[in-house]
Formats: structure tokens, C-alpha cells, sequence
């Protein structure tokens, strides 16, 4: 394997192990929660400073990207993701896991900033390596709630925390030791990609990739932390088991690992406000529909609702990667995901709201009226130039 695939691999291989433990405790709380002596929506907003130090810490960990080291900021939070996992295992109350949980968003926050402009730098076509990228974070997602699921039910959520704890300290060592400091010189060197875009139209770009992320990322969050709690409620016609609704979760996810796939070699092919659109309209009606459905027709409904949600992220990516030089490429991924991960944390809080006022039917009604914003967002790009 030459230097570049070894590279993509490890930031491939970081997209899973964020998303994955990002999602840990969304899984585990509904075990956690009698064990704290607390309800689950009482124990689910101590996750919310976690999610926001995962949005905002980016500005910073974008930045010393860019003006220190990629390759070591990488190796950071490799290490320290696990290491605070350890520690979140062995908390003894609410307030210790709510400190624990915002030391993980902080080390969380290194990866999207770092990592996807690192591989924005090495991939030789954009569209191609972002929609891999994207089917390994949205693998991640999927094997949180099974994996989660499983161990939950027969060792236990403090075990839940430390196997992939383990899993990226290991990561991390083998990462240092294979891919040298060197190559923050060589992508210093690197060209950026070719924008296809006339210059007056930018603004529209920074209006629509600032509208969709606030909004997409705001329903991205409220459907993946609602989801497990979602399908404990609403499937009782086909399952109560725990791991098997990990199951039913993770072979949702998989789903939205494939559109993105699919979506990444659309986008080099086809002007991105093409594949934008459908994705920004299709989710709106889906979400009214998931609000009322339960059993096999809320699994396919769902299924649909993540290709969507799912598929917006990569032409979130593609968008800013396509349009922004190397050395401050990894500032623009951290204001892009500043943005979209301080909406996500605090989409924490309004699921924790909407569900205590009126379960889930008016949560997602919520999320279909903010997700009406994404398709404005959608509509207001301009049309790339096809010309070379």
C-alpha cells in the first residue's frame, strides 16, 4: 500500500471511530438512565456540553491543523478519544459523565476539521473519496447502536466504553508509528481542486453551505440521538430485545452508507445542485410520515430519511472542498463544522424537549419544519460551470 492509500486509510478509519464513539452514549442511555436512578429524558442533556464542545472545539482543532500539524493533531485525538472513553467508564454519577462526555466531543472535534481536509488533499477524485469517507463515519453510526445494543445487554454499558477505547489507543500508536510528521510538507505543496464556479457566485455558495449546515446538521443530530429511543417505542410489534433493535438500527444505517457511496461518484459527474435538491425535498415529507408510522412502514420510512440526511453530508463536504485552497482548508472545514456540530448539540436538547412535551410525533414534526430550510438552501446554489 503506497503513502497516500496508508493515509486515506487511517482517515477513513478515524471517521468510524468518531462517529462511532460520538454515538456510544445515545445507545447506553437507556441502560445508564435507571442506573443513575434518572429517566431517560432526564439523564440524555448531560450529553449536550459533549456535543458542543464536538462543534466548537473544531475552530480550534482546524486550526492548529493548519498551522501546526495535521499528522500529529490526528494522533491527538486518536489517543485522547480513547482515553477519555476510559474515563467515561469508570464515572460514578451524572455530573462526572457529563465532564467525561465533553472531554470526548473536545477530542471528537479534531477529527472532521483535520481529517477531511487532509483527505480533501491526498484524493484524487473529490466526490469518489468523500463518499467512502462518508460510508465509513455513517458504518460507525450503524455499529454504535448494535455493538452498543449488544453489550448493553450482556456485559453491561461500562464495557460499552471501554472496548473502543482500546480500539483507538491501538489505532492511534499504529498511526504515529506509519505515517511520518513529513507529510504535513508535502500537502502544503499539494494543488487545491479545480473550482467550477464563476467568482460572483461564491457568495450564494457560503449562503447555502452556511443555511444547509445549520439546518441539515440540526435534523441529522435530532434522528441519530432519537433513533434507538425511536425503535424501542415504535417497534414493540417486532421486537423488544435490545440487541435486535441494534440490529434493526444498524441495517438502517447501512442504507445511508450506500447513498453515500452512490452520491460521491454522482458528484463528480453531475453539477452538485442536481443531487442537492432531491435529498433537501425528499426528507420534509418523510419526516411527517415518521411521526405517525410505526413497525415495518417506520423502518422504511426511516431508511429513506437517512439516505437523505445522510447524503446531504457528503454534498456538504464536496461543496467546500471543491471551492478552498490547502493551507486554509482546514479552517474552512472547522467554520463548516462549528457550525453544523454546535446545531447538532444543540438538537440534543430540543429532542430532550419536544419529547418530553409531546413523544415523538412532535419531535419530528420539528425536524420536517427545520429541514424545510435545507431545501432553500438547496435552491439558492448556483449552477456549477460544466466547462473546463
Amino acid at each position: 500500500m503506497n503513502q497516500t492509500k496508508k493515509i486515506i486509510t487511517y482517515i477513513n478509519i478515524g471517521h468510524f471511530i468518531d462517529h462511532y464513539c460520538m454515538l456510544i452514549f445515545v445507545a447506553a442511555v437507556i441502560v445508564m438512565a435507571p442506573a443513575f436512578n434518572m429517566t431517560y429524558g432526564e439523564l440524555l442533556p448531560y450529553a449536550t456540553p459533549g456535543f458542543v464542545a464536538f462543534g466548537a472545539g473544531a475552530l480550534i482543532t482546524g486550526w492548529l491543523g493548519d498551522k501546526w500539524s495535521r499528522r500529529n493533531m490526528m494522533a491527538v485525538f486518536f489517543l485522547g478519544m480513547g482515553l477519555s472513553l476510559l474515563g467515561t467508564a469508570a464515572v460514578q454519577n451524572a455530573l462526572q459523565l457529563s465532564v467525561m462526555l465533553f472531554v470526548a466531543g473536545l477530542m471528537g472535534s479534531i477529527y472532521h476539521p483535520v481529517g477531511t481536509a487532509m483527505l480533501a488533499t491526498h484524493a484524487e477524485k473529490l466526490g469518489k473519496e468523500m463518499g467512502l469517507n462518508g460510508v465509513w463515519g455513517n458504518v460507525g453510526v450503524a455499529s454504535s447502536a448494535l455493538v452498543t445494543g449488544l453489550i448493553n445487554e450482556y456485559f453491561g454499558w461500562r464495557t460499552a466504553f471501554i472496548l473502543p477505547a482500546i480500539l483507538s489507543l491501538t489505532i492511534g500508536f499504529l498511526f504515529l508509528k506509519q505515517i511520518p510528521s513529513v507529510i504535513d510538507k508535502k500537502e502544503r505543496k499539494s494543488l487545491t481542486h479545480t473550482a467550477r464556479i464563476s467568482k460572483n457566485a461564491m457568495l450564494w455558495v457560503v449562503a447555502s453551505l452556511i443555511i444547509t449546515v445549520i439546518s441539515s446538521s440540526t435534523a441529522f443530530n435530532g434522528i441519530t440521538v432519537a433513533l434507538p429511543k425511536l425503535f424501542q417505542e415504535r417497534l414493540l410489534n417486532i421486537t423488544t430485545n435490545t440487541a435486535t433493535l441494534g440490529v434493526i438500527t444498524f441495517l438502517v444505517y447501512l442504507f445511508g452508507a450506500l447513498a453515500q457511496y452512490i452520491i460521491g461518484n454522482l458528484l463528480d459527474k453531475y453539477p452538485l445542485k442536481y443531487v442537492f435538491i432531491p435529498l433537501a425535498v425528499g426528507i420534509v415529507p418523510a419526516l411527517y410520515l415518521a411521526a405517525i408510522s410505526t413497525d415495518y412502514w417506520l423502518v422504511a420510512i426511516v431508511v429513506f430519511i437517512i439516505i437523505c440526511i445522510f447524503g446531504q453530508i457528503t454534498v456538504n463536504d464536496t461543496m467546500l472542498g471543491k471551492y478552498t485552497a490547502d493551507e486554509w482548508r482546514g479552517r474552512a472545514y472547522a467554520a463548516r463544522y462549528f457550525l453544523g456540530f454546535t446545531s447538532a448539540g444543540i438538537s440534543v436538547g430540543l429532542v430532550s424537549y419536544f419529547y418530553n412535551e409531546g413523544g415523538f410525533k412532535l419531535l419530528l414534526q420539528v425536524l420536517a419544519i427545520i429541514s424545510i430550510v435545507t431545501i432553500a438552501g438547496a435552491f439558492i446554489f448556483p449552477k456549477e460551470n460544466t466547462s473546463e
